[in-house]
């Protein structure tokens, strides 16, 4: 008998995920290779991870050569590749300071926490369908978390915003909010775009009352919206500005950017972590940047989505929605049977909150013949 990844897992690990049925033992490109032998295109990209693909000759280069030169050091100490990351994170995002932590939901609790700290407020405004992690204040932001939250009160009074809805939300900011925080592409809920009005309306809101606007661009920051953040599209700036996910191209890293009005009211011992910016993460985020602007994936992510726009609206695709390469298609009859099939077909697609729209976040190197692959799958389902 064959060995069973998902079957062994089960003796001693908490068994708290929906796992697919097949095992990847390998990947290269945005091909992944499965334990029984079948080859799938990742449309997927590990819930927006793999900015790069898989074993991209540059990462692979740069890991290795840092975890030979020196593997680990904490922040007592300074080291080279995070000057240079902070450098490059900072012309990236159009933002002043940056602070390095190891996740999502790390840099979305940090940007609370300094927003809390920096208007002497307490309470803070999110959309509803939103998805901001699962810790304490992130979970507390995110939309319909009751059901996981398990910590018996939130640490700071919450509100929840209609998306688009600029009315609801100029109505609620007032000088009693510390932040609001937003997705401007919302990932989980489906791929969902802000309508650009209401994004205008809530920074105005937010500019009158002393509001700090944290935009949390965990999933559709880094490229993957073709632009280098996807606030960037709605020609504003925020206050505070998250990441993580695809800016390690797979290595565990997170990032909280901030003007430098916002990072005035921070000192030593404000904040901390212990691997947040180690060597080996940082050697990381600066090939991936470095490979984004030399492969001009950018525009890439621009070219390919505007295939996928026009082209993938056939078969079971009754309607797209999203940005560059985090988007949504609604499928008539609902997502999961639609994903069944591609999957049959070699093609790995995402789920989201909205049981009928299937989400592709697949890596920033995606090439023309995999949009092709893609749209002919679409077409043969009935």
């Amino acid at each position: 008998m064959s060995y069973n990844a998902k079957q062994a897992e089960q003796a001693h690990l908490l068994q708290v995920y929906a796992q697919a049925d097949f095992e990847p033992v390998s990947a290269s490109g945005i091909t992944i290779t499965c334990r029984d032998g079948r080859q799938l295109l990742d449309f997927y990209g590990g819930h927006a991870v793999a900015s790069l693909g898989y074993a991209h000759p540059d990462a692979v280069a740069a890991l290795s050569r840092q975890a030979e030169q020196l593997f680990f050091q904490s922040n007592a100490v300074p080291l080279e590749a995070r000057a240079q990351v902070g450098d490059k994170l900072a012309a990236f995002s159009g933002m002043d300071r940056v602070f390095l932590c190891n996740s999502g939901a790390e840099a979305n609790e940090n940007a609370l926490r300094i927003a809390l700290r920096a208007t002497g407020r307490t309470k803070v405004l999110a959309l509803e369908h939103g998805f901001h992690g699962r810790t304490a204040a992130a979970g507390a932001v995110t939309w319909k978390a009751d059901k996981w939250y398990g910590f018996p009160q939130k640490p700071f009074d919450v509100g929840f915003v209609p998306r688009d809805d600029a009315d609801a939300a100029v109505a609620q900011i007032d000088a009693s909010v510390a932040a609001v925080i937003l997705e401007p592409v919302q990932g989980i809920a489906g791929a969902y775009a802000l309508d650009a009005g209401f994004v205008a309306a809530v920074a105005a809101a937010c500019k009158q009352h002393g509001v700090l606007l944290i935009a949390d661009e965990v999933q559709s920051g880094v490229g993957r919206c073709g632009a280098p953040f996807a606030i960037h599209w709605y020609g504003v700036q925020p206050d505070i500005l998250t990441t993580a996910k695809a800016l390690g191209g797979g290595f565990p890293v997170g990032a909280v950017m901030m003007t430098e009005a916002v990072a005035a009211v921070l000192s030593k011992g404000d904040l901390g972590t212990t691997f947040g910016g180690a060597p080996l993460a940082c050697a990381l985020i600066n090939t991936v940047l470095d490979v984004i602007e030399r492969d001009q994936l950018i525009d890439n992510v621009k070219t390919l989505s505007a295939r996928i726009w026009s082209e993938c609206m056939t078969g079971p695709v009754t309607a797209i929605s999203g940005s560059g390469f985090l988007l949504g298609l609604r499928c008539a009859g609902g997502a999961a049977p639609v994903r069944s099939k591609l999957l049959e077909a070699g093609i790995l697609t995402g789920s989201s909150n909205d049981p009928d729209v299937m989400r592709l976040l697949p890596p920033l190197t995606l090439g023309h013949e995999h949009v092709d692959a893609l749209v002919a799958a679409l077409k043969n389902i009935q």
